[in-house]
């Protein structure tokens, strides 16, 4: 891939396929791109006049960088204490998200149950996110590696539902639980590597994680006595460090 590329358009049989496959020719994160879907495809009557989908991926033009690649962010990007009102769950959301959702399954040819439901707290937007529950057989495809498929999924169902409602509305979509696990274990994974930050007195960097997870790692150590967290390299390599206090 050229080094100068900053859009692609791909062709697949479904908008998800067209996704993964333009993300993995750009080798970057789904929250690097902007999606536009030029043509959501048909599968035509018994196999006539069926139509292919149609996306293009924009790479996002990143904000400027200090000349050391290693710079620390500032630790704003762990949480965000602003107070927002939440909105009103409206049940009318719930209901397009699981449509949206069953006819992306439909067009993948994957069967499964989903139930749309309101989280019990809001994000850090201050909007209560819908959560997108799919489970069935055989949904590891619907993961993808490291959760690449996974999230072109939500990504989608977020951009297609803020266009259906005029406004955007946050959605999580999880797999058989798989996000749930995936927070246990950076949970455990921070408490750990922090304690061994404390018992050695060095730093202890973590694996690279997209955003959502090194948040995760910030909000476990927050309090946590004894540590500080910051998040180190460029994207998609970005990795959080647990510093032990002099």
């Amino acid at each position: 891939m050229s080094e100068t590329r900053t859009s692609l358009e791909i062709i697949a049989p479904t908008v998800a396929e067209a996704i993964q496959q333009g993300l993995e020719q750009l080798g970057v994160h789904s929250s690097q791109v902007s999606i536009d879907v030029l043509d959501e495809g048909s599968r035509g009557l018994f196999g006539i006049g069926a139509r292919q989908a149609r996306v293009r991926l924009t790479l996002l033009t990143p904000p400027p960088q200090p000349p050391s690649p290693l710079k620390a962010e500032p630790s704003t990007e762990r949480v965000s204490l602003e107070e927002v009102p939440p909105t009103i769950q409206d049940p009318t959301y719930l209901r397009k998200a699981e449509q949206i959702v069953y006819r992306l399954l439909r067009e993948m040819r994957i069967r499964a149950q989903v139930r749309a439901f309101y989280a019990d707290q809001p994000g850090p937007s201050g909007e209560y996110p819908i959560q997108i529950d799919i489970r069935g057989r055989d949904l590891t495809v619907l993961i993808g590696p490291h959760a690449e498929t996974l999230n072109a999924l939500q990504y989608l169902v977020n951009l297609i539902l803020g266009k259906q409602t005029g406004r955007p509305i946050p959605v999580i979509v999880d797999v058989e639980g798989y996000r749930t696990r995936r927070e246990n274990q950076l949970r455990r994974l921070a408490r750990k590597m922090a304690e061994q930050a404390i018992k050695t007195g060095r730093r202890q960097v973590l694996e690279p994680m997209p955003a959502n997870e090194r948040r995760i790692v910030h909000l476990e150590l927050r309090n946590f006595q004894g540590v500080t967290t910051e998040s180190i390299g460029e994207e998609p390599h970005r990795k959080v460090t647990i510093i032990p206090k002099s």
